[in-house]
């Protein structure tokens, strides 16, 4: 296969998975690690990609980069559902409980999932109230939104200056807030999910309330698509060892597998 062949097939898959090793592009292509680095440093040059230790991330892909949630939102749908869906899961039926739903385009979309179970059950009931109100805590105003009409959930909106592109509360009334609760779980989002950075975010007041979110709760899980894995943003909120589960729709890189793995961390492949 020739140079130029080779470096159009590693920049598709730094653009298809978000991130590419050294070490599986030298597998894949049955080349030196060596090899490798000459042509991630040709493409660099030439725009297509940017080098990161240990392989390629998209030439965009930049720690304070962060796009709107309505850009999100219209991004890997599919994947998103699906995360959504085993989110959605670890929520009792019964409707008893607290939970606390952060921003979010995949975090929406299980808002959107638990808004159609409660009353697709309240039908189930013939139209009686499910027995237990579960309590649903966001600082997110689209998801407020969402659940603001369901009568079988408890709503509470955490209060702050609304973020425009992200359309969430922060500052340090929503941590203050944040932090004098006590949920069962967490579903919590993140930019980016690295083996020795951990969980990070570009915004450092969005990370703020990310951190209060993931000390408040029981239990944390995080809902994540795979474009997030092995990416690090600017602002760390988490260690992966804070973290009980992670959701997303793709096996990790074998580094960062083990990193969750020794941090105890659960790992669901929607």
């Amino acid at each position: 296969m020739f140079a130029e062949e080779r470096q159009q097939l590693i920049s598709e898959l730094v653009a298809e998975r978000g991130r590419v090793s050294v070490t599986d592009l030298a597998d894949r292509f049955s080349i030196t690690t060596e090899t490798v680095r000459r042509d991630l440093a040709a493409l660099e040059s030439a725009g297509n990609l940017r080098r990161v230790h240990g392989g390629a991330v998209p030439s965009d892909r930049l720690s304070t980069r962060e796009e709107s949630v309505v850009e999100r939102a219209i991004q890997r749908q599919p994947e998103k559902v699906r995360i959504a869906e085993a989110a959605l899961a670890l929520i009792p039926e019964n409707g008893a409980g607290s939970i606390l739903i952060d921003a979010g385009s995949t975090t929406e979309a299980l808002a959107r999932l638990l808004d159609q179970r409660t009353a697709q059950r309240t039908a189930s009931l013939n139209g009686n109230a499910p027995r237990e109100e579960l309590v649903v805590i966001t600082h997110a105003i689209p998801i407020a939104g969402r659940l603001s009409g369901n009568p079988h959930i408890a709503l509470q909106i955490l209060g702050g200056r609304v973020r425009g592109l992200t359309q969430a509360a922060v500052g340090q009334s929503t941590v203050e807030a944040a932090s004098r609760l006590r949920p069962d779980i967490a579903f919590v989002g993140a930019n980016g999910i690295h083996a020795t950075f951990g969980l990070s975010t570009p915004d450092p007041e969005e990370a703020a309330v990310k951190a209060a979110f993931v000390t408040s709760a029981r239990r944390v899980v995080v809902l994540a698509d795979s474009s997030k894995l092995d990416a690090e943003t600017l602002v760390q909120f988490a260690a992966l060892k804070d973290v009980d589960t992670v959701i997303t729709d793709h096996e990790p890189s074998e580094e960062l597998s083990a990193a969750l793995a020794e941090a105890g961390v659960d790992v669901v492949i929607a």
